[in-house]
């Protein structure tokens, strides 16, 4: 139960409230509907809640957590997520994992368009010019893994903002460790591309499609695949080196 100096007691007292609500419209049976006409609404005994699919992380873009708790908790902002990870490890959970939140927004991966649906949200404490303290990816690590194993996420489905967003993302960024997270089974890493040999048709947007990415436009595409897989942010051309991560990870996406 929140204490009386809880400066999020209004929140959370508005959150259940919400939730109250949910709760009594799955429970009533639906409203006669206009085409049905002998029929009865009759439950199914086949059922369960819906099931979140990817695990998308973002960097907050403000200067602390304090802030973004504040952001996520004014109805006003519209935009929340299923928990934020503060620079010195400490987890907020705001939001029930079975519920949708609203941190995606407009984007796509793979055949995916509306990734709020089906996908949990963590938004870590980080301005976006500032390395990630180990303390706050070890706390990012403990969530990934309940998730991993609770929902049984593959792999492949832990991505950033800007991957499915490729045109106005670009977080976590370039200082995030993703190399880190693969090593722990948490989204997918290039082997050494040093024997790599690429096929003659190899076609790079169709790589980057395979992958996930939305090609339509191209420059964005790349550019993200970069910032993610080659931590660099510069140019739209792929270089031999490049064009072997590429081929790699889209070999391992498949």
């Amino acid at each position: 139960m929140a204490c009386a100096g809880n400066p999020y007691r209004a929140g959370n007292k508005a959150y259940k409230k919400q939730t109250r609500v949910l709760s009594k419209l799955i429970k009533q049976a639906p409203l006669q509907d206009s085409f049905i006409t002998a029929g009865n609404w009759i439950g199914t005994t086949n059922l369960n809640l819906r099931k979140p699919n990817f695990v998308i992380i973002h960097y907050t873009a403000q200067n602390s957590c304090d802030q973004t708790l504040k952001t996520f908790t004014t109805s006003s902002t519209q935009v929340s997520a299923h928990y934020v990870i503060c620079k010195d490890g400490t987890i907020h959970h705001m939001l029930n994992d079975y519920l949708r939140a609203w941190h995606a927004g407009t984007g796509k991966w793979g055949n995916t368009t509306d990734l709020n649906s089906n996908s949990i949200g963590i938004e870590l404490d980080n301005n976006g010019f500032e390395l990630f303290p180990d303390v706050q990816l070890n706390s990012l690590l403990l969530v990934l893994d309940k998730l991993k194993k609770g929902f049984n996420i593959p792999a492949q489905n832990f991505i950033g903002h800007e991957d499915l967003a490729p045109t106005r993302k670009i977080d976590p960024g370039i200082l995030f460790p993703w190399k880190l997270l693969s090593e722990s089974g948490f989204g997918i890493w290039y082997d050494d591309t040093t024997a790599v040999t690429i096929p003659v048709d190899f076609n790079t947007l169709n790589a980057l499609r395979i992958i996930g990415y939305d090609t339509k436009d191209s420059s964005a595409a790349i550019k993200t695949f970069k910032r993610h897989w080659l931590q660099q942010d510069s140019s739209v051309t792929i270089n031999e080196h490049e064009k072997k991560v590429l081929y790699n990870v889209m070999k391992k996406s498949m």
